[in-house]
Formats: structure tokens, C-alpha cells, sequence
């Protein structure tokens, strides 16, 4: 229970601070993530959790998924449709081009061997916008930009999580049971992951329409909490993937019911936030003097590599030859933070048993610390750099004028 009572104290301190961090560098996430460090067996010692802990894989696995459900139902197919090039540029090249630079920076740098090496590059390579939620939500914002980051952070994570256990599996003969790690067993869960998240929001909406079934408006935003919930329990049953069908469904149930969508958007936002800071918390407990002790200065030089030359020319390079204007193009690139994906994934690596995991997670786990920081600390400013250079009405370049009217 002291958990929960630490749960509860951050989260009221969190609100009573979320109107100044709205205006200003301070993070809401930021702040649970420190709290996490303060409240753990390296600093007060008020909770005991180690990464073999079920709590972590639990908060990181339902943080992930309830993030993914509610950033799929801002995804509009129509929208998607006429501007499928950015992302699948963003998923096809910058994605590819950050997972290559950080095995060979990791390879080169921190000398880890190189089917190791590629697993932390796969594991690092997912985006993750919640911690950049000023830039995804804000209308202030291009909404092209916006897209391109919302999509790329909701399909990415499915991306990864083939290689991550294929490369787990690589890795050493303590990984695990090759057929728990093959390509069709690994196909087989996306496919499953991304069947259920389309055809299950398809028969709760065929269910809504039949005579004498409905919602009355006060239960209507349930409706889409029921379907999450069955989505969850469905895919662990089955190892289907959960983020796939979590923002798979998302987009679905905001495409065919968009008045469910509506209604449950309010609900949906909080309970996302609710899953993301007990995640952050928990992640933050682990965190510790020792944690960060273990990683080499080489270690160190990797991860502000990884954050702030890794993501940023991968994704620059991807968005050549774009009608994304200067400013545009280096918000994208900046705003690839690590998330509850690559927290996930680094636990699987931890758990694995390969023979260099816990040198693995600490570069990865390190990695995630810093990228919460910088990219939390970061989005407010930026977001309002667009709405103030909007006003006043400064051109960026000279293809402003042709972004704005595409």
C-alpha cells in the first residue's frame, strides 16, 4: 500500500502543478518519474522494486497499451490516405536509419557484441509522443506534423517487436525456445494482434445498431472502455499483439463510431494518464544511484548520441526532398523520445537470460531516463514557438507559404 499512497501524493502534487507546466519547461511526467527515483531503495527507501518485479512489466505493458488505444482514435484514415508518404517515409527510412546508427554506435562505442548491439538499436528505435504530448495535441501545431508523429509512435512499436524477439533469440542459447521466437509465431501474434483490433470494434458497432441494444448517453463512454478491455484480455490469452490491435482498434472505433469516440475521449485522455504516471512511477523506482552507476562514460556518450544525433539525422534524412518546411522537419526530428515501448522491450531483454542483458538494459534503461527529460522539458516551448511565430507572422523559409496551403 505504499505504493499506492505514493501513487496518490504525486498524483495530487502532479495536478496541482499541471497548470504551471502547461506554461513552462516543467513536466508533469518529469515530475513522476523523480518521485519514482526519490521514493526507491536508492534514495528513501519507501518501496522495494527490482526490474524482475511484476509490477514493472504489468504498468509498463497496461501504460502502453491504453496510450496506443486512446492515439489511435486521432488517427483520421481519410487524412491518412492523402498523406501516407510522411509517415511511411518516417517508418520505412528514418526508423531503419535509427536502428543501424545505434547498433553501430553501440557496437563501436560501448563495445557490446553485435547481435547485442542490434538488439538495443531495435529496442531504441520505437518513438513514443506522450512525452511530447504538447506537440500531438496541440492545435497550435501543424496538424500534418502532428500525424506524422502520431502515426509513426502508434505503428512503430508493432515494428520493433519482431526484431527485438528475433534478436533475443539470436542472442544466446539461454534466450529462450526457438519456437516461441520464430518468424511465423511472430507473424502469426501481429496478424492475430492487428485481426482482433479491427474486427472487434467492428462487432461492438454491429452490436450497437442492433434493435433493442444500445447505450444510453451516460454509459456511452464505457462502450469503448468495454472494448479495450476485452482487447487487452483477448490478446494476452492468445499472444496476439497488444499494441498492434490497442491502436489498430483506436483508429477503427474512431473511424465507424465516431459519436463513441467522442464520448469516450474525455475518459479515455485520463485513463491513459492515470496508466502513464503509475508506468513513470514505477520505472522512475528504478532508476537508481547503482543503475546509473554501471553505465561506462562510453555508455554515456551513446545515449546523447542516440537523443540528440541519432534520431534527429535519421529522420532529417527521411523527410528529404518533403514539403514539410525547416522548422517542421527539426521538431520532427527532435521529438522521437523513448517510451513505454522501448521499457518493455528493455525488460524483455533483462529477462531473457542473453549473455550481456544487464549490460543491455542499463544503456537502454539510462537511454529512456534522458530522453523523458530532454523531450518532456522541451515540448511546451516549442509548441508555443509555433503558435507565436504564427501570430506575428514570420516566415520560416520560403516554402511556408506552399506548406500552408497543402
Amino acid at each position: 500500500m505504499v505504493l499506492v499512497a505514493v501513487f496518490g501524493v504525486a498524483l495530487l502534487i502532479a495536478v496541482l502543478l499541471s497548470g504551471l507546466a502547461a506554461r513552462t519547461v516543467l513536466s508533469t511526467s518529469l515530475l513522476f518519474l523523480l518521485g519514482g527515483a526519490l521514493v526507491s531503495d536508492g534514495l528513501l527507501g519507501l518501496i522495494h522494486i527490482t526490474p524482475d518485479s511484476e509490477i514493472v512489466s504489468v504498468t509498463a505493458d497496461l501504460a502502453l497499451f491504453a496510450v496506443l488505444f486512446t492515439d489511435g482514435q486521432h488517427v483520421s484514415f481519410a487524412k491518412l490516405r492523402a498523406n501516407w508518404r510522411n509517415p511511411a517515409r518516417a517508418l520505412g527510412l528514418g526508423m531503419p536509419l535509427a536502428f543501424l546508427f545505434m547498433a553501430l554506435v553501440t557496437h563501436y562505442l560501448v563495445g557490446l557484441d553485435w547481435t547485442t548491439s542490434f538488439l538495443v538499436g531495435a529496442v531504441l528505435a520505437p518513438t513514443d509522443p506522450v512525452f511530447a504530448s504538447a506537440i500531438v495535441g496541440r492545435q497550435e501545431v501543424p496538424a500534418k506534423l502532428r500525424q506524422l508523429l502520431n502515426v509513426e509512435s502508434g505503428i512503430n512499436d508493432g515494428l520493433a517487436l519482431p526484431v527485438v524477439l528475433l534478436l533475443i533469440a539470436a542472442a544466446g542459447p539461454a534466450a529462450g525456445h526457438a519456437d516461441e521466437t520464430s518468424i511465423g509465431r511472430i507473424a502469426l501474434e501481429l496478424s492475430l494482434g492487428l485481426a482482433f483490433g479491427v474486427l472487434l470494434p467492428l462487432l461492438v458497432n454491429g452490436l450497437v445498431r442492433v434493435p433493442l441494444l444500445g447505450a444510453e448517453p451516460k454509459l456511452q463512454p464505457l462502450l469503448p472502455l468495454a472494448t479495450g478491455v476485452i482487447l487487452y484480455g483477448l490478446c494476452h490469452l492468445t499472444h496476439a499483439n497488444p499494441y498492434l490491435a490497442a491502436f489498430s482498434a483506436g483508429a477503427v472505433l474512431a473511424a465507424v463510431a465516431p459519436e463513441s469516440k467522442e464520448a469516450f475521449e474525455p475518459l479515455g485522455e485520463a485513463l491513459a494518464e492515470l496508466a502513464k504516471f503509475a508506468a513513470l512511477l514505477v520505472f522512475g523506482a528504478l532508476l537508481t544511484p547503482r543503475l546509473f552507476a554501471g553505465l561506462s562514460w562510453q555508455g554515456y556518450v551513446a545515449v546523447v548520441l542516440a537523443i540528440v544525433l541519432i534520431r534527429p539525422v535519421s529522420l532529417l534524412i527521411s523527410l528529404t526532398g518533403t514539403r514539410f518546411a525547416r522548422r517542421e522537419k527539426l521538431t520532427a526530428a527532435w521529438f522521437g523520445p523513448k517510451g513505454f515501448a522501448s521499457v518493455v522491450y528493455g525488460l524483455l531483454v533483462l529477462q531473457s537470460g542473453i549473455p550481456r542483458a544487464e549490460e543491455a538494459y542499463t544503456l537502454i534503461a539510462v537511454c529512456i531516463a534522458f530522453s523523458i527529460v530532454a523531450h518532456s522539458s522541451t515540448d511546451v516551448p516549442i509548441a508555443r514557438m509555433f503558435d507565436v511565430e504564427d501570430l506575428v507572422g514570420i516566415p520560416d523559409d520560403e516554402h511556408d507559404h506552399a506548406d500552408a496551403t497543402t
